[in-house]
Order: C-alpha cells, then sequence, then structure tokens
C-alpha cells in the first residue's frame, strides 16, 4: 500500500510538469499602431469641420495584426464584417458599404494609407475594427488522470477560457477625424481533453470573435444613433446631399421641366 501511494503521490507531481499548469494565447491588432505607425505624431483633427455628402460610401475593414500576434483566419473576417455590413445596408443615407480585404489593409499604414485605399474604393467614410483576444489554459484537479492513455481522451482534465474585446472606430476620410466608436466584448469558458485542447482553442476564439462582433453591432446601431442626434446639436459636422439624393437633384429638376413644358403645350391647345 505504501508504494502504491508513493507512486500515485509521484506521478501526481509529474502530471503537473508533462501538463502545463498555464499555457496563453492571443492575438490582436492595434488601431494606434495602424494610424500611427513608427511614432508618427498624431495630428489634431478634432478642429478641421467635417462635411458629409450623402449617400455615403463605407468602407469596413479589421485593422492588421500586430507583428508579434498569431493570425485569425482571413476567410473569418471577410465572414464577420460581411455578416456586420448586412446590418446597415438598408440605411438610407448610405449608398454602400464595401468589405476591405486584409491585403489592401497590410499594403500601407497611417491615414495616408486610408486615403489611397478610400481613393481605389471611393469611401466618404471607414470603420476599422481593432481586436485583442485572450486564450487561457489551464489544468484543473481531473488532469492528473491524464498519465492513463485513456484519460488523455475522455477526462476533461483542461480549464480553457476565452476573453476577447472588439472595437470599431468610424472615421471621415477627407478630414481624418473620429465620428464616433463602438465596442464589443465576449468572455467564454469551455472544458476539454488533453488531446481535445487545440481543437477547442480553435473554437473558443471563433465564437469569441463572433460574440463579440454581434455585441459591437448591436453597440454601433446604438452609437449611430447618438452620432445623427448630435450633428443636429453641434455645428463641427455639415452635412449636404449629392444630386438626385433627397429629392434635390439634376434628375428631378429635369422631372419637374418636362411636366411644366407639357403643361404649357398643353395651355396653348387649348
Amino acid at each position: 500500500m505504501k508504494l502504491l501511494f508513493i507512486l500515485i503521490y509521484t506521478i501526481s507531481l509529474s502530471s503537473c510538469f508533462l501538463f502545463p499548469y498555464e499555457q496563453r494565447s492571443g492575438v490582436s491588432s492595434s488601431l494606434v499602431d495602424y494610424l500611427y505607425p513608427e511614432g508618427t505624431t498624431p495630428k489634431n483633427h478634432q478642429e478641421k469641420i467635417t462635411h458629409l455628402k450623402l449617400p455615403l460610401t463605407v468602407g469596413l475593414a479589421f485593422v492588421p495584426t500586430s507583428k508579434h500576434s498569431s493570425s485569425f483566419p482571413e476567410a473569418k473576417k471577410l465572414e464577420l464584417l460581411e455578416k456586420a455590413k448586412n446590418k446597415f445596408d438598408k440605411l438610407d443615407y448610405v449608398s454602400e458599404i464595401i468589405v476591405i480585404p486584409d491585403t489592401y489593409m497590410k499594403s500601407s499604414k497611417g491615414f495616408q494609407g486610408v486615403g489611397q485605399i478610400a481613393r481605389v474604393y471611393g469611401l466618404d467614410i471607414i470603420a476599422l475594427v481593432s481586436y485583442d483576444q485572450v486564450i487561457n489554459t489551464t489544468a484543473n484537479n481531473a488532469s492528473i488522470f491524464y498519465w492513463t492513455i485513456i484519460g488523455a481522451y475522455i477526462i476533461p482534465g483542461n480549464s480553457n477560457s476565452s476573453t476577447t474585446f472588439i472595437d470599431t472606430a468610424v472615421f471621415d476620410v477627407s478630414s481624418r477625424k473620429l465620428l464616433f466608436r463602438a465596442p464589443g466584448v465576449s468572455e467564454i469558458d469551455k472544458l476539454s481533453t488533453m488531446v481535445g485542447a487545440d481543437q477547442t482553442t480553435r473554437e473558443l476564439q471563433e465564437q469569441g470573435f463572433v460574440i463579440a462582433m454581434d455585441d459591437m453591432t448591436k453597440n454601433l446601431e446604438t452609437e449611430l444613433e447618438k452620432f445623427k442626434q448630435k450633428i443636429k446639436k453641434e455645428k463641427n459636422v455639415t452635412i449636404s446631399h449629392r444630386d438626385g439624393y433627397g429629392g434635390g437633384g439634376a434628375t428631378d429638376w429635369m422631372l419637374l421641366l418636362l411636366l411644366l413644358g407639357w403643361l404649357i403645350v398643353k395651355k396653348v391647345r387649348y
């Protein structure tokens, strides 16, 4: 019995070394590092008057991943952006929402890079989505059974948690002014076996982004409404309409002229 106890105790101690007590992985992107690379000094854009010409063409993009961060698959990013886009596609003051691929975002940095992307796509406004996600894996008390082969497959000895923070900042391209921003968060906990730990980590990463993006989208709707009310009270944002939008375009004037001409001809005939 003593030998058996010593054997179990020794295996228990060794399992603490064989199976790391805690592992951490993460993926992140920084809006500040992207817009102000290599220590660029931010300029004061707040004093500029922002002029919005309706309807707007809006760009939607993820801020590229930081150099020392692991990556989140671009296909998943595009899927999440398309889902968010569909929430705002029917706004009457938005002509089009364009999802910008990672390739374009990585080609250049700073507001100069944003300006180049805006010229390519004809953007008035761009919404930049930055993120920070951390996934922790900790061995719980059940991990003692990992020393057996079957235990590594069936015993949920890993406690996994995912914390995801997403922030969407909406900028006017011309004035480079931040119009408003909206956050989104998610926290998920899930147990796993040692063998299934990698699969669980991938699931937590994806689920964390989905939930945080949904939360951000709801907050974005709220912040958008607040912004609409704000520009009615403040004078730092002006609005005008493009031709053909809001009943004041060249097409409407042409119809009025044709109608007037028809009425004149009709009056002369009678």
